[in-house]
């Protein structure tokens, strides 16, 4: 199977992968990344959000089903493919450092300041299924059994996190599992570009997030994990409560709580976290070729976005470029190109949620002010817990002269799946900066971010 067929086009990681490339290959990414079919279904996206709710809601999840692999197809899946088509996105070129590991948007700024590629660690796999109800995670557990077991019986050297997230993924998961797999042992692929395209005494950047969950191990190298990042607590995915009760009434559901297996380990976040078990083969290859391995370490996924803001301020004020605009992303809704030819310094958040929200404004009130804040928020399709609405984000916009959404329709959100073309359309328009910054060498990014930098070991632990 080819791999753009197993990979979801529409996860975090495809769309970072996509976005940074295509940095690195001099372009913006209209679209959220996507590809050419993607672009001409934006033209069209406007006219979807003029459609009832329930018309908006079909279309979004069968969307997502198109993307799905037969649960019988899974022993051709192959992770090692993956990888390669992953490493052949960037650019033939010698690079002074190379990223592998967690997913972050924050983390495709750094890179893309830097002018270096990432290699993702995790990769989203969604699997056609029938007859579950999103409510029922327990049930969504067992089911899925079989197909655990055929994934990794074609892919030895990867550990599988079944995710089953019915408080923002609920639209998805009618008809379909999320089946993200980590590399444990480094592809042939990673390894192969390392040796054609890092410079020699280069460095290997490990992106740790230490970002974890509780989960339920259903077998060898496989992790059952009920909830993900967002608005609602560990707690509430476990045990429920008011918040949780009056969500799952709202959309008509049969039950007031989820059946929430018993957790019996603490692993890596699904989509955020970084599994060490990589850390090994990375160690040993660098120490034969003479190349630094060095950890960057955060807790969280949206925990970097702060520093890394602070990144392009620095740079761009040495280079005389104002730094007093801000441009903030949303999940996969992000540009690594646009913010660094338009002179806005990047801002990543998690998901469009009261506690993301929060984390803007705690580092808005702490920080020089700006002048100007362009905001994009991501659609995800549901009224999820801990929502943070268009009217939530207006508080961080206060906190500019001139704060205003980024291809936004307030009445449309949280199915507003236009934004993700007018997102990238509004924000090209986007007066440039007098200056355009030129790209920050690796040792002056290294430097910037030396306090969560740290050297690995030749086995690696955090």
């Amino acid at each position: 199977m080819k791999p753009q067929r197993a990979v979801a086009s529409f996860d975090s990681a495809s769309a970072f992968l996509r976005v940074l490339a295509g940095h690195l290959h001099g372009r913006s990414s209209p679209v959220l990344g996507l590809g050419p079919a993607a672009r001409a279904a934006g033209r069209v996206l406007p006219l979807v959000n003029r459609l009832p709710v329930a018309v908006r809601e079909a279309l979004y999840t069968w969307s997502g089903w198109s993307e799905a692999v037969r649960e019988g197809r899974l022993h051709d899946v192959d992770s090692d493919e993956i990888a390669r088509w992953a490493a052949g996105h960037y650019p033939r070129r010698r690079y002074p450092a190379v990223v592998i590991g967690s997913s972050s948007g924050a983390l495709v700024h750094l890179a893309a300041l830097a002018g270096v590629p990432w290699l993702p660690q995790t990769f989203l796999v969604p699997v056609r299924r029938h007859g579950i109800h999103p409510d029922r995670p327990r049930e969504a557990m067992t089911a899925l059994a079989d197909a655990r077991a055929a994934f990794l019986g074609a892919n030895p050297h990867v550990a599988v996190h079944h995710m089953h997230d019915a408080n923002q993924d609920r639209l998805m998961i009618r008809h379909m599992a999320y089946f993200r797999f980590k590399y444990r042992r480094l592809p042939a692929a990673y390894a192969d570009f390392l040796d054609r395209h890092l410079e020699p005494g280069g460095t290997v950047l490990i992106s740790d997030c230490a970002e974890s969950r509780p989960t339920t191990s259903t077998g060898p190298r496989q992790f059952f994990q009920h909830g993900a990042v967002g608005g609602a607590t560990e707690e509430e995915y476990a045990r429920g409560g008011p918040r949780v009760a009056e969500f799952l009434a709202g959309y008509g559901s049969p039950v007031r709580a989820w059946d929430s297996p018993d957790p019996d380990s603490q692993s890596p976040e699904a989509e955020w976290g970084f599994d060490p078990a990589l850390v090994p083969d990375l160690a040993r290859l660098c120490a034969q070729r003479g190349w630094t391995l060095e950890r960057l370490g955060f807790p969280s996924a949206q925990a970097l976005s702060e520093p890394v803001a602070e990144a392009h301020r620095a740079w761009y004020t040495e280079q005389g470029v104002t730094a007093n605009r801000l441009l903030v992303s949303s999940f996969a809704l992000i540009d690594a190109h646009l913010p660094l030819t338009l002179g806005f310094v990047p801002y990543w958040t998690v998901f469009s949620t009261l506690p993301a929200r929060d984390a803007l404004d705690d580092y808005l009130r702490r920080a020089a002010a700006y002048d100007e804040i362009r905001l994009g928020v991501f659609s995800h399709g549901t009224r999820s817990i801990g929502l943070a609405t268009p009217a939530d984000w207006d508080l961080v916009l206060s906190r500019a002269r001139h704060g205003a959404c980024c291809g936004v329709d307030r009445a449309a959100f949280p199915l507003d799946f236009a934004a993700n073309a007018r997102f990238h359309e509004q924000a090209a328009k986007l007066p440039p900066a007098a200056n355009r910054p030129g790209p920050a060498p690796w040792t002056w990014v290294r430097d910037r971010l030396g306090g969560h930098i740290e050297p690995v070991g030749s086995v690696g632990s955090r």
